[in-house]
């Protein structure tokens, strides 16, 4: 598939990987999809999903049909699996005959005789042992299309009734690397998100949150200071690729697992370049610049707008998380390091679990610069809700920054925080895909 095509599956592809995550889905984007479309002459409107609606109808049929006994049944409704099971399936009889002492056909029989639901479906059938299958009445579906194509604007899309600030945070490749296949999902995923929620009337800010920050770039620096210097002059800059960049990395990465003095040079650059030293800061922003606007070729082709926030803009606020872990008691030592412990979670050995936020050595890790993010974006954002767009592998690490952020105040009262998680990107070989050392993962090879 052509990079430049790629936009075309904007709405399926998001929709795929909903499909096996439909509840998730209604909860990120949370549309109030009404299930009748008001003409110009109405003003009363039913709000509920079209599932919502035989829901309350199958509950209502539950007390009907069998009074108190069950009372505290689910109507189980799903969108059917089959298109010759109809549009939606309830299997609320088939739990039922163990407590009602009925065969599950017998009860989805009486259910069906109290289901009113003739504005909207036919009349429901049985299928199997006990399942009842609901098919959308044709002039239902028709009047619904009718009304739909009568609102050229919004398609009868109603604007949320309650607006939000939300910030989405999607995308995220890292500085001096190139941006691989693996990084295609977040990027279209949270663009699509966004674009819904922007439809629907929320101020959404869409962050980048890059790795523009850490100890791989005092390695990067001092390769480049040895082994490149003439590429770091104004006037030779401008020759270099992306792809230089990539080989310089895994050069400098070569040479630092092998040489214990080149490993010392770049520890010190770090500390150099977080104290602000200015020629550091320079090939820094020099790195940072060539990246960003490679990066920016490949968003442009996909039609994306992102705000750049990279690790490095946090780097202000990350004491301030410190001190606000301490003054909630949160923080403690452990071998020389700061810690904080995640409650009810165990480590394989039974000790408790800890989320590490400063090293023995005063430096940061990349869960104090979520916290840092997440102090930021609620306080000086005044985000209401946060959701980040990044693979299910990271679910373990949101979970605890979140219930850390909780802990320690940080995220502010009512905030929602939310990890979007999609399925591993993978190569042929089953592993996932987080590098561009196989050639044909960059995603400029497909533009």
């Amino acid at each position: 598939v052509k990079l430049s095509k790629i936009k075309a599956l904007y709405i399926c592809f998001p929709c795929m990987l909903c499909y096996r995550h439909i509840s998730l889905a209604r909860n990120i984007l949370k549309p109030r999809l009404q299930s009748t479309l008001p003409s110009k002459t109405e003003t009363k409107t039913d709000e509920r999903t079209i599932l919502q609606i035989i829901e309350n109808a199958v509950e209502n049929s539950l007390i009907l049909s069998f009074g108190e006994t069950a009372s505290t049944a689910k109507a189980l409704v799903t969108t059917a699996t089959k298109p010759e099971f109809g549009d939606y399936q309830s299997n609320a009889a088939l739990p039922l005959a163990k407590s009602l002492k009925l065969k599950p056909i017998e009860i989805a029989e009486k259910l069906i005789g109290n289901i009113r639901l003739e504005n909207i479906c036919d009349e429901p059938n049985i299928a199997g042992p006990g399942f009842i299958n609901f098919k959308l009445n044709k002039s239902f579906v028709s009047n619904k299309l009718k009304g739909v194509l009568s609102d050229s604007d919004r398609l009868g899309i109603p604007r949320a009734i309650k607006t939000e600030k939300i910030v989405v945070d999607f995308s995220s490749p890292n500085i001096a690397k190139e941006m691989h296949v693996g990084h295609l999902r977040s990027t279209i995923i949270g663009d699509t998100i966004c674009n819904v929620l922007e439809f629907l009337g929320h101020d959404v800010l869409r962050l980048n949150h890059v790795g523009d920050w850490g100890t791989q770039f005092g390695m990067i620096i001092t390769y480049l200071r040895e082994e490149k210097s003439d590429i770091l002059s104004k006037n030779e800059a401008c020759d270099v690729d992306i792809g230089d960049l990539v080989e310089f990395y895994r050069k400098a990465k070569e040479k630092f697992d092998s040489d214990e003095h080149f490993q010392e040079k770049s520890r010190a650059e770090v500390v150099k370049l977080q104290a602000g030293d200015l020629e550091s800061l320079r090939i820094w922003n020099f790195l940072c610049d060539l990246s960003r606007k490679e990066f920016q070729v490949i968003y442009n082709i996909l039609g994306v707008s992102l705000i750049e926030r990279g690790e490095s803009f946090y780097n202000k606020y990350l004491n301030g998380v410190i001190d606000d872990l301490k003054k909630e008691r949160l923080l403690v030592k452990s071998d020389g390091a700061s810690v904080v412990y995640i409650d009810n979670a165990k480590n394989k050995d039974g000790s408790p679990q800890a989320l590490i936020v400063q090293k023995t050595d005063g430096g940061f890790m990349y869960s104090t610069t979520d916290l840092a993010a997440i102090k930021h974006r609620t306080t000086e954002e005044k985000a209401d809700r946060i959701l980040y767009v990044t693979d299910s592998g990271q679910s373990g690490h949101f979970a605890q920054v979140f219930e850390i952020a909780r802990k320690g105040n940080l995220g502010g009262e009512g905030v929602s925080l939310e990890h979007v998680p999609f399925g591993l990107v993978q190569g042929e070989d089953g592993k996932k895909i987080q590098n561009t050392k196989r050639g044909d993962c960059k995603i400029k090879r497909l533009a």
